[in-house]
């Protein structure tokens, strides 16, 4: 099938070449029973793909679900994914079918798979080599024919190397790999998915249809869009709604693009905002970064102390003791030694860089103060995980992993 024609029937907006390679491969891919492996970060439409993939293989007249590994808590995955006979755990008052088994014959999106917990991804293998899987408390092994489409916006090779995902899986699901680039790969896009998401706000919300001027154009092109397509299509129904229109300027346009300015993280607080924009590693990434800052800052505020000095020296005043000073002194001094500014002491970067590597043991204790967040949380509800997760503003599946990696269990 042509390319353009795919693009029209699955509402594919762009012409960027990255974005017409990935295209051409899952349209390549669709007639085989290959599995594929939809890489890219969060927001690109890699579920778009999924689809356009069951879509144009033979499996189109049969069932098609699409799983998010990640916001199944690890206690129940097993069971929605393979089903569970009745009596096999607490609660299990009915036999029940997994995603696997009512998918029979057609295909199924494995969305965020390397949030798989490892037993269940030695389950995921066993189907993909036999097509065999056996139900939560059941001894019968049953068949199944679907085919697997995984996505990830993780380095699932990195995470093998951690011992947090099956090398063996990877190869598995990664038999024909394809990569769906992020927005800010793909320019030229940008302005175009604009022009189409405000063409369908208009007409959803009644509203006039609005138009960027050059400086606004612009402005939206040079945005890095972290958040990718999903993020350009709220905020241009943000803009639809709120703008009088129907021309929008660039400071218009710029009171919807958050700014790059870091913030520290919050835990409690707005769940969606914890969840929907950051990982950990980003948050910790963040402390680091404010952290520097403030290293920098200090920088300043000797250098403007030594010149100061240096003033109140050439005008009689009384001045900071002459000679270059060692901001150690001001940023670590010991209780029962002093602060005392040595004439022999030179200024050097060194100086910074043990001052930033001694600012970045204080990160270490983050991990502490999560603990005792944790531990306060769940005692405050009474072991309720649940409960507990939502007053964190973390996600269940996160909290019943930060309770493994501290032993919390009891």
């Amino acid at each position: 099938m042509e390319l353009q024609s795919v693009k029209q029937r699955f509402g594919i907006v762009g012409n960027s070449t990255r974005l017409n390679t990935a295209l051409e491969t899952a349209i390549k891919v669709a007639p085989t029973e290959m599995n594929v492996l939809i890489v890219g970060e969060s927001g690109v439409g890699k579920e778009s793909f999924s689809k356009i993939i069951h879509q144009m293989s033979p499996r189109k007249h049969g069932p098609f679900i699409a799983v998010n590994c990640g916001a199944i808590p690890e206690g129940t995955i097993d069971s929605e994914l393979f089903g569970h006979e009745k009596g096999a755990f607490t609660g299990a008052t009915d036999k029940r079918k997994g995603y696997f088994e009512t998918v029979n014959g057609g295909t199924i999106f494995l969305d965020e798979v390397g949030e798989l917990p490892l037993g269940t991804q030695a389950r995921l293998l066993r189907i993909l080599e036999t097509g065999e899987f056996i139900k939560v408390g059941s001894s019968s092994v049953q068949k199944t024919d679907v085919r697997v489409v995984a996505a990830t916006n993780r380095d699932l090779l990195e995470r093998a190397e951690q011992g947090k995902f099956r090398e063996d899986l990877y190869y598995r699901l990664a038999t024909v790999p394809i990569r769906v680039p992020k927005l800010s790969e793909r320019k030229e896009d940008i302005y175009l998915l604009f022009r189409r998401f405000s063409q369908q706000f208009s007409e959803t919300h009644h509203r006039p249809l609005i138009t960027l001027d050059q400086e606004a154009q612009s402005l939206l092109e040079a945005y890095a869009w972290p958040g990718n397509v999903r993020q350009l299509r709220n905020i241009t129904e943000q803009i639809c709604v709120l703008e009088e229109g129907p021309l929008i300027t660039a400071p218009a346009l710029s009171k919807y693009l958050p700014n790059n300015e870091t913030r520290l993280p919050m835990l409690l607080g707005n769940r969606e905002e914890f969840s929907s924009g950051m990982s950990e590693r980003d948050i910790f990434y963040k402390v680091l970064v404010d952290l520097r800052k403030d290293v920098n800052d200090l920088k300043r505020v000797v250098f403007g102390l030594l010149e100061s000095g240096a003033g109140a020296q050439a005008n009689n005043v009384n001045p900071m003791p002459a000679g270059p000073v060692n901001p150690a002194a001001y940023m670590a001094p010991v209780a029962s030694e002093p602060a005392i500014l040595h004439s022999s002491t030179q200024l050097h970067d060194d100086d910074f860089i043990e001052a930033e590597e001694a600012a970045g043991e204080e990160v270490l204790s983050l991990e502490q103060q999560e603990l005792e967040m944790i531990r306060k949380a769940l005692h405050r509800h009474k072991g309720r995980r649940r409960d507990a997760a939502q007053e964190l503003g973390i996600s269940e599946r996160t909290l019943y992993r930060k309770i493994k990696q501290y032993d919390l269990e009891d």
